[in-house]
């Protein structure tokens, strides 16, 4: 019993299924060329039908088990309803519609590169789902390793010129300029201590002096046998040191202010000020 009431309600959804086209009338088929469309809201029905095929078909490749040929008519299904749905997009442009076009975005791949440059079928084929592992697919969608060309001795000497060995460094003047200041530092610390040796020197001359007319007296008698072998002993007097000492510092102020900028006497005092020198 539970059989026959199965088959008549079966019976009965075909028959109501049946009576429902009729009312519909026949159904419309999608022209075969967008250009034969006038009507701007039927080209727009037509465009969404066509969206809707896409992606049932996109939906259907994406099961791997489906086979390699079947894949394939899958994938060119799709490509073909895809070029199919831009004509139908311009044609709904040259009737005064949207411009779908410019929404569209660029079909890419994981790595954010074009799918259409990568394929080899010409620009704008694409492949969706489980075409992207097929044999001879999937290599497309591999990065190439970049090879990175090792310079040899030559290449590498050819780079080299006369700025890597320092030869016009002193072109711009600033080497120049670094060298006169340390040449006039060098000039006159070399002035000062000759100076301070030959004072030291003048000093030693003259406590010679001042001793042998002291003692010319014992000398004479002594004879001049014994004056090779006097040794004199010098022990300069505070007073005259102190009176050397102000001469010097003063000849060493005039070499200073003769020989330094105001910039380097400013740093020297600084200096001087940091170290608690007067």
């Amino acid at each position: 019993m539970a059989r026959n009431e199965e088959k008549a309600q079966s019976m009965l959804n075909r028959y109501l299924a049946g009576k429902l086209d009729e009312k519909r009338g026949p159904k419309q088929k999608r022209p075969y060329l967008a250009s034969e469309c006038r009507d701007l809201v039927e080209a727009d029905k037509w465009r969404s039908q066509i969206i809707r095929e896409i992606g049932k078909k996109v939906m259907e490749i994406q099961n791997e088990g489906l086979g390699e040929h079947r894949i394939r008519d899958l994938n060119d299904e799709i490509n073909k309803l895809i070029r199919e749905k831009g004509h139908w997009e311009r044609r709904i442009k040259e009737l005064g519609g949207p411009d779908y076009s410019r929404a569209s975005g660029k079909v890419t791949d994981s790595k954010g590169r074009e799918v259409a440059e990568l394929t080899g079928k010409g620009r704008g084929y694409t492949y969706f789902g489980a075409a992207k592992k097929l044999p001879g697919v999937k290599e497309l969608f591999e990065a190439e390793p970049v090879k990175v060309a090792r310079r040899s001795r030559h290449q590498m000497y050819r780079a080299i010129d006369p700025d890597y060995y320092g030869f016009r460094d002193e072109e711009d003047g600033v080497l120049e300029r670094v060298e006169a200041e340390a040449e006039k530092m060098i000039r006159m610390q070399a002035v000062l201590d000759w100076e301070e040796k030959e004072m030291e020197r003048q000093k030693a001359l003259s406590a010679v002096a001042t001793h042998g007319s002291a003692g010319g007296g014992a000398g004479g008698a002594a004879g001049e046998g014994d004056e090779g072998a006097r040794f004199i002993a010098y022990v300069p007097l505070p007073d005259q040191q102190a009176i050397e000492a102000k001469i010097l510092e003063m000849k060493r102020n005039d070499l200073l202010a003769k020989y330094t900028s105001d910039a380097l006497l400013q740093q020297q005092a600084q200096a001087k000020a940091l170290l608690n020198k007067k």
